[in-house]
């Protein structure tokens, strides 16, 4: 395993950030390479704790000789993002300079662009410099994951079109319990991965990628950092790993997935009409019908028509909620995937800012 760190120079004099990177040499000729980041918004930590436990396994893997490809591992992707503090509370989403969220904005280039990405890199802003150097990384590789979480969440993953139901197996080993099919339009970082691939050349754009995959993967919620947990996934994307020839295993073949499979269309974002404090009346977790009360808003403590009902638009999975108990006016509340297309209107590109 060899250990490096990239330099990120401040866009101030004095400061500067240092991003550790982990690799492993492959030992057999062909075998796909791997990339994974965790902590991209800083303040979402079950994947930094899933890749801790994951490199123990790998190096105890090389010392066997069972790394087959090359692997990559960056477990704190953002240590711009980790140094924002705001009144005492990590903020992470969001760069506190530039109000952008630091999973958008990634260059969208075609992959014989690649080098372009480093070259006079001196001349971006510290965070577009390590949004340059993450994407170049990631498109050395054919297997390319970002580890997020959510709010409070199940398990589940952003997977674009192109690469299911393939990465199937992806969900099966971490125990999905829905997947979102993404349509490619947003600037996002594992959009940004199969931007390049889907566009290998100038004019080119290719709609199959077999092989490949570049996948946002939410491993449940912010508070959801335990190591049962981070152990139990890391095992699990070990398995993938394996499944794909990266690692040398002789584990069992993975169960199918069984999941939710949902494109964006099919996501109802349930949004508060109103401010005022938030009661849940349904978990994560769990199927709702039309109709359903989902939560009330008291919008004005005390007046008798001072709360407002928010019910469900169609059946479906829970699958995530905010963890924040007060709401402002349209502030998102849940994530249902259901069956058929929300009647809502929804530009193309990601659910959420």
């Amino acid at each position: 395993m060899d250990v490096s760190e990239i330099i990120i120079a401040g866009d101030t004099p004095g400061i500067e950030w240092r991003l550790p990177v982990f690799r492993f040499k492959g030992t057999k000729p062909g075998a796909p390479q791997a990339y994974i980041q965790a902590a991209l918004h800083a303040n979402e930590l079950p994947g930094t704790a899933l890749l801790h436990f994951l490199l123990e396994k790998l190096r105890q893997a090389e010392s066997e000789g069972g790394i087959l490809g090359d692997i990559t591992v960056v477990p704190q992707a953002n240590p711009i993002g980790a140094a924002q503090s705001h009144f005492g509370e990590l903020q992470g989403r969001f760069d506190l300079g530039t109000r952008t969220n630091f999973n958008r904005d990634f260059p969208l280039i075609a992959l014989g662009e690649r080098p372009s990405l480093v070259e006079n890199i001196d001349r971006h802003s510290a965070v577009d410099r390590l949004k340059r150097h993450l994407l170049s990384m990631a498109l050395g590789a054919e297997l390319v994951l970002d580890l997020h979480c959510d709010d409070e969440g199940l398990q589940y993953a952003y997977v674009d079109e192109t690469f299911w139901p393939e990465a199937s197996d992806l969900a099966a080993a971490l125990d999905m319990q829905a997947v979102f099919l993404s349509d490619g339009e947003s600037s996002a970082f594992e959009e940004a991965v199969a931007h390049a691939w889907k566009h290998e050349s100038a004019g080119e754009r290719r709609t199959s990628l077999p092989g490949r995959l570049s996948v946002t993967v939410e491993l449940r919620g912010t508070g959801d950092v335990y190591p049962e947990m981070a152990l139990k996934d890391a095992e699990g994307l070990y398995r993938f790993l394996a499944g794909r020839g990266v690692v040398a295993s002789d584990r069992q073949p993975l169960p199918t997935f069984g999941g939710v499979v949902a494109p964006l269309d099919n996501v109802e974002m349930i949004r508060a009409p109103e401010a005022g404090a938030i009661l849940f009346h349904h978990d994560v977790g769990e199927h709702v019908k039309e109709g359903d009360l989902l939560a009330t808003i008291i919008a004005r403590p005390g007046m008798a028509d001072g709360a407002i009902e928010i019910r469900s638009p169609q059946d479906g999975l829970i699958v995530t909620r905010v963890s924040t108990r007060f709401a402002r006016r349209h502030s998102d509340l849940m994530k249902i995937a259901c069956a058929e297309a929300s009647r809502a209107a929804r530009k193309p590109g990601t659910l959420e800012a």
